[in-house]
């Protein structure tokens, strides 16, 4: 590592948060207004149940709520926030950025504000991001937030991708400083050839809302499931083990993955490929879904409240998303419960 390297600062994780809204959607529920079972949502994808938002309870409104516990599993003040980043596909507006609403509600006044577009990759871009700016000394504290409102883009009438998705928001605050390694190093992937695979195609300037675009209900998801199935597991595993290289590990030294919480399917494939037991994987997929940007930070939060994580353990994420987008990331676990 050049003397450059040695210099920056490391970045540690202090603090996480979730929320989950209280409304709960089970498959018996699905059964009722789509052509589904149980049964068949259950072995396809290892879901069993999902949380929806109420109606006037925006994606700010979630975000807003999980870094208040964040900052105060952390012990931090919202005006000792330097920046906000929140990673989501379903804002409350196009602009501006959710993460000013987030701002304005958390009374976080010193903080410079933007949002990440990267679908279910989104809250690891955003750490990564966090990460290059305290690493290079711009800034001390960071609220990383992953939420999102999938309900208002999910296809009610396509059985296919409506059991799969759920609401929620995770955050966690990452700081300057630290007696451990930190954040240490991440690897991030992209192709934009895939782009039709995982998309909502209207509301953009593209397809702007009209009255054909309605009709034609482009302003819902739409997923090639076979097609993302392949490339995800491909893809996160390759990130995956690129990036343990990096570091200078092997899964072996990993305490704890937590990956994107799509299919259970594919957290099977990627252990398998990977060569790491199922048991080190944290998944909470049976029970909240898919959450796209909010997975990873959600599921962080639980495992580390349910006592998984301890000060030292090596922890690995991996995700995937629409764009085409995948990463890893590897951190040691610093914050004590």
């Amino acid at each position: 590592m050049n003397r450059a390297a040695n210099q920056r600062v490391t970045a540690s994780i202090t603090g996480t948060g979730s929320y989950l809204p209280e409304k709960v959607v089970t498959n018996v529920d699905l059964e009722k207004v789509v052509d589904t079972t149980d049964e068949w949502i259950r072995q396809r994808t290892g879901i069993r149940e999902r949380h929806m938002a109420r109606s006037d309870e925006a994606t700010s409104d979630m975000a807003a709520v999980a870094a208040e516990r964040a900052l105060e599993n952390a012990k931090v003040q919202p005006s000792e926030v330097d920046l906000i980043i929140v990673a989501t596909i379903t804002p409350d507006m196009v602009f501006p950025n959710t993460a000013c609403f987030v701002q304005s509600k958390i009374g976080a006044k010193n903080a410079f504000c933007f949002g990440v577009e990267a679908a279910c990759s989104g809250f690891l871009y955003a750490l990564e991001i966090a990460r290059q700016f305290i690493g290079n000394g711009s800034i001390k504290t960071a609220l990383v937030i992953g939420a999102e409102k999938l309900s208002t883009v999910t296809d009610w009438e396509d059985r296919t991708t409506c059991v799969l998705f759920g609401d929620g928001a995770g955050a966690v605050v990452v700081q300057a400083g630290g007696h451990g390694k930190g954040l240490m190093d991440t690897v991030m992937g992209s192709d934009g050839t895939l782009t039709d695979l995982l998309k909502i195609p209207g509301g953009g300037s593209r397809y702007p809302a009209s009255k054909e675009t309605i009709e034609q209900r482009l302003h819902y998801m739409k997923m090639e499931g076979r097609e993302v199935f392949k490339h995800a597991v491909r893809c996160m595993c390759d990130a995956g083990q690129k990036v343990l290289e990096r570091c200078g590990l092997s899964v072996n030294d990993v305490a704890c993955v937590i990956p994107h919480q799509a299919n259970m399917r594919i957290i099977q494939a990627i252990a398998e490929r990977l060569g790491a037991p199922l048991e080190k994987f944290h998944n909470n997929l049976e029970r909240v879904g898919n959450m796209s940007a909010a997975s990873v930070p959600v599921a962080l939060d639980e495992a580390a409240r349910l006592g998984k994580l301890k000060k030292g353990d090596i922890v690995l994420f991996i995700v995937f998303g629409g764009g085409f987008t995948w990463g890893a990331m590897v951190l040691e676990w610093e914050k004590q419960q």
